[in-house]
């Protein structure tokens, strides 16, 4: 049992390169299961579905399972967002199987995105990408990830309801021109509900727009440890650090 622990944090937590490949792999897994939901939007459930969605959800209730092995505070990463979303995902693939209608909870499938923001620190590492456009590569993953949320919540609630909005196309159509302010009219959310959730996308959907557009176009920050001060952020173009004065090495391409 303890080898098998230790195997576990090795793949969970080490940067070792079969904990790197791991990792990296259920980063792939994930964006499996986003494509898997947004491509069966478009064609009437069956029974080969319905076993992909067992398949799917055994393999999200082992890793789940692993991860509650290896934790130090269970309680914790259980009542964790990515936690309590990882239940509500394998509740949501598994109820086709029970016979229970909970359809509904298949839009907590995308908040698995969220956990792919603890490889961030090691794509740094991998790609100097990542370490010059940090800010600006979490500014489009925020705004993607809002925009698949609220895209599902649209299609998973109007579906069966709103002529209007067939797929998920139909879906990231409303959900772009309503975030966006164009409104063309063609599809609207009936009911109370429906406003709400078209106001909740207005509102929020504008502030990360605004939010992305100050990212992108103020001085870009270089993520970078102060090893007196451990300060993070620094200028591009800075030799000392801000906040205690030592010499900061920032890494650059040197001339010619």
């Amino acid at each position: 049992m303890a080898h098998v622990i230790s195997r576990l944090r090795e793949l969970y937590e080490e940067d070792t390169t079969r904990g790197i490949r791991f990792r990296y792999s259920l980063v792939l897994f994930d964006l499996a299961v986003i494509l898997f939901l947004i491509g069966t939007s478009f064609f009437p459930h069956t029974g080969l579905t319905e076993l992909l969605d067992l398949a799917f959800g055994i393999v999200i209730l082992a890793d789940f399972s692993f991860r509650m092995v290896i934790s130090q505070s269970r309680l914790r990463e259980l009542t964790h967002l990515s936690g309590m979303a990882d239940i509500l995902v394998i509740a949501s693939l598994l109820a086709p199987v029970v016979g229970e209608n909970l359809a509904f909870l298949r839009v907590a499938r995308s908040f698995r995105l969220l956990r792919s923001y603890q490889l961030i620190h090691r794509l740094r590492r991998d790609f100097p990408f990542f370490n010059r456009h940090q800010d600006i590569v979490f500014g489009i993953l925020n705004l993607g990830i809002f925009i698949f949320i609220m895209t599902a919540l649209v299609y998973e609630t109007q579906v069966h309801t709103n002529p209007a909005i067939t797929n998920y196309a139909d879906a990231l159509y409303f959900t772009v021109t309503t975030l966006t302010t164009t409104g063309f009219g063609d599809i609207t959310l009936p009911g109370t509900s429906g406003r709400l959730l078209s106001v909740a996308i207005m509102i929020f959907g504008v502030s990360l727009f605004i939010r992305l557009i100050q990212v992108v176009f103020r001085p870009a920050k270089l993520h970078v440890d102060c090893p007196h001060c451990g300060l993070s952020r620094h200028d591009a173009d800075a030799v000392h650090c801000k906040h205690c004065g030592m010499i900061v090495k920032i890494p650059h391409e040197g001339t010619e």
